[in-house]
């Protein structure tokens, strides 16, 4: 009797997880090619979506001032000086406010996740100003500031794009730095690692750099990126402020005429944005590779 009460539950149970004999044979057969086909659609789709005016992007910068095509837009970037200049300024820029930006948020929360918890909503609210704030905005104040400031002031600030730009560009960054970090933050266990550290006779500093950094890698890392992307394609604060960065000189070559160039100028920009991602990301997972193998 207990070979027969099992035999029709085993039988029932596994009707519920496989599905009715035979008909189950036939569904398993097939949603695995129904899905595949909706799989292989959406993914033309997308790449249509994605690749398509990259590809056409990528025509019309070959076409030159006389009407043929060659590379000759692309060779501007390095020939030339003033588009060379530009791009400089700006991965300078962009390079300073990346580190800056990181140096500054994450102290900032890790002392408000340990000590200042009851922050945490005030941090969220002030780092969402910028994004509230049109930066249209910002530009016209700046702009105001910088027409009226006294001349120690512009000698300091105004004076470069370098020191008249990255201030704020750090201070745009802030809402997509500060999520960044923030999820990285709460991803480890904060309290245990810095009460370790300090109980090991490490200082402040120490535990920052030796013990969290390591940890929030990859959410520094994100945090770099997006400030980097940011200041490649911003171009309203350094318009109105009068500074010749890499954006701003791509607007100027269009207005010039240089169609062709100015396309190529983006593509190069969109090009060296997803090379530095898939880098950063190439870092980190060696990173956690080598952190594992030392562990082990």
């Amino acid at each position: 009797m207990s070979i027969g009460a099992e035999g029709p539950a085993a039988i029932g149970m596994q009707e519920l997880l496989e599905g009715p004999v035979g008909g189950g044979a036939l569904a398993a057969g097939r949603r695995p090619g129904r899905w595949r086909w909706w799989r292989i659609t959406i993914l033309v789709l997308a790449a249509i979506f994605f690749l398509g005016p990259l590809a056409a992007a990528f025509k019309f910068s070959l076409v030159l001032q006389n009407g043929s095509y060659g590379l000759s837009n692309y060779g501007q970037i390095i020939s030339n000086s003033a588009i060379r200049g530009a791009l400089v300024t700006s991965l300078e820029i962009a390079g300073i406010a990346a580190v800056v930006v990181v140096a500054l948020m994450l102290p900032t929360i890790v002392w408000v996740r340990l000590r200042r918890p009851q922050l945490t909503l005030l941090m969220e609210g002030v780092t969402l100003l910028p994004i509230v704030i049109p930066p249209v905005v910002m530009a016209a104040g700046l702009e105001e500031l910088q027409q009226h400031a006294p001349q120690w002031m512009i000698n300091l600030v105004f004076n470069h794009a370098l020191t008249g730009l990255t201030p704020f560009y750090v201070i745009l960054a802030m809402p997509f730095t500060y999520r960044a970090l923030d999820n990285g933050v709460r991803s480890i266990d904060l309290r245990t690692l810095v009460d370790a550290s300090r109980n090991l006779g490490g200082s402040w500093f120490q535990t920052l750099v030796r013990v969290i950094l390591p940890n929030v890698e990859s959410a520094v890392l994100g945090a770099m990126f997006l400030t980097i992307a940011l200041c490649l394609g911003e171009v309203v604060i350094s318009t109105l402020l009068l500074y010749t960065t890499f954006p701003v000189k791509m607007v100027a070559v269009r207005l010039e005429g240089d169609v062709g160039t100015s396309v190529a100028l983006s593509i190069i920009t969109l090009v060296f944005t997803f090379l530095l991602l898939f880098l950063l990301s190439l870092a980190a997972r060696r990173r956690r590779g080598a952190s594992s193998a030392r562990v082990i």
